[in-house]
């Protein structure tokens, strides 16, 4: 899986970087390498607004597009929680294609009925 990390008015830290891959790995033990991981940081400007720090991430798989946004009031908190969601929308949609493919194989392994005559 290839990463993307843009910073929006925000610096992207060797630390962001680090933490980023190592959060996502169980996401990358599940997709192709082909997928594409595009990660936005940035901070809200209003001061009254508790969670400034938001992370947004778009997940391009073959035939699906996964998103995920979070805000917290750390950066790396933030990554955390994408990193959770990313990963169960992952296991969903990967159990959503092994229960098609196992239909579409029950359906064309049904022997045709037999005529009496």
């Amino acid at each position: 899986m290839r990463i993307e990390i843009k910073g929006r008015n925000v610096p992207v830290t060797a630390e962001h970087r680090a933490h980023v891959e190592r959060r996502l790995q169980k996401v990358d033990r599940q997709v192709s390498e082909l997928a594409l991981l595009e990660l936005e940081l940035y901070r809200e400007q209003n001061p009254r607004v508790a969670d400034r720090e938001v992370a947004e991430a778009t997940l391009y798989l073959k035939g699906a597009t996964l998103r995920a946004r979070d805000s917290s009031p750390q950066m790396l908190h933030s990554l955390n929680l994408i990193a959770d969601d990313l990963s169960r929308q992952v296991k969903r949609y990967r159990d959503k294609r092994r229960a098609r493919r196992q239909t579409r194989a029950a359906t064309t392994q049904q022997p045709a009925p037999a005529t009496t005559n």
